[in-house]
């Protein structure tokens, strides 16, 4: 079986480290949201991203777009947006006496889907064939998307007015949920000084941010991050985790088998992105909860009692023993 060899690491860690630095010349104090969303890169997958309006959900997605010179489309979802705007149709051309076929937004490399549960489910769920296989149906016929393909969708928190929740096959089809929270007052300071010096402009843009990757490159990437060396231990110490969302009381729906798999992608995708070209039990905890907490149902009880999926991973994390590596 082939691994990464140290050589290849080290051009892979000096490239990613490359786009750490220009994702933070646009999003700042997120530091912790942006190794997420390389992540999500990294391991070829699709991140769902969720945070208050104003927090730059929007903006990081738009500067990890332009590191990326591959095709990037944007949907605005709306309550009134129609499947068809997703992923294109077919109309009759009377001046050519045929039928032709329009592709929506859906076929570039990386989509940003803003504010996805502003849209009813039957748009949404537009998306399910995309992010699952990679393909789009249209008048019977199949469509393979560009490739590398990643969805980047946000979302407002579901308690927001006019928000509808993403469907349960969908939201199994993100690798990872973040959660993009308010900066602390450093970084809300040092934001503020950036968007307001000799700028009339009231948010930050993504001019200053540099072009590194084409698509060979993310090819590589991601290539790269399917070679990091897993250990039987620490893959079990993985399906152990998901294993005991299962039965725990806090949970009334543990995490299926995909959760397990959630944790190695990601693991992997983590260790590479700390200069590893293994994974250690440390990368399965580093990306449990984005992994898994959109996998798991918090029960009507645990939820009186003022716990979270995240308070209850967190503390399931604590009981699950880690192995040594």
């Amino acid at each position: 079986m082939s691994t990464l060899n140290e050589e290849q690491a080290q051009k892979v860690i000096a490239l990613l480290q490359a786009i750490r630095a220009e994702l933070g010349k646009a999003v700042i104090g997120q530091s912790q949201v942006i190794d997420e969303v390389l992540i999500g890169l990294l391991a070829g997958a699709h991140v769902l991203i969720e945070g208050v309006p104003g927090l730059g959900k929007t903006l990081l997605v738009k500067a990890l777009a332009k590191t990326f010179s591959g095709d990037f489309a944007r949907i605005q979802f709306t309550p009134d947006l129609m499947p068809s705007d997703v992923i294109g149709h077919t109309l009759f051309d009377m001046a050519n006496n045929q039928f032709v076929t329009r592709r929506g937004p859906v076929f570039t490399n990386l989509l940003l889907a803003d504010e996805i549960n502003r849209a009813p489910a039957k748009t949404q769920s537009a998306l399910l064939e995309a992010m699952q296989e990679y393909q789009v149906t249209l008048e019977g016929a199949a469509n393979r998307l560009p490739q590398p393909f990643m969805v980047l969708a946000t979302q407002n928190p579901i308690e927001q007015e006019g928000t509808y929740p993403l469907p349960e096959a969908q939201l199994d089809r993100f690798l990872l949920k973040i959660r993009i929270d308010y900066p602390d007052a450093r970084d809300e300071a040092a934001l503020t000084r950036s968007v307001t010096a000799q700028n009339t402009g009231a948010e930050l843009g993504v001019g200053m941010v540099g072009t590194l990757l084409t698509t060979r490159h993310v090819e590589s990437l991601q290539a790269a991050a399917a070679l990091v060396t897993v250990d039987d231990r620490v893959l079990d110490y993985a399906v152990a985790i998901v294993r005991a969302t299962r039965d725990h009381h806090g949970f009334s729906s543990g995490a299926g088998p995909r959760g397990s798999i959630a944790l190695i992608r990601a693991g992997r995708a983590s260790a590479l992105l700390n200069g590893r070209n293994f994974v250690i039990p440390d990368d399965i905890k580093r990306v449990a909860l984005p992994a898994l907490r959109h996998r798991v149902a918090t029960s009507p009880e645990a939820e009186i009692e003022g716990f979270t999926a995240d308070s209850l991973l967190a503390a399931l994390l604590d009981a699950v023993p880690a192995p040594r590596t």
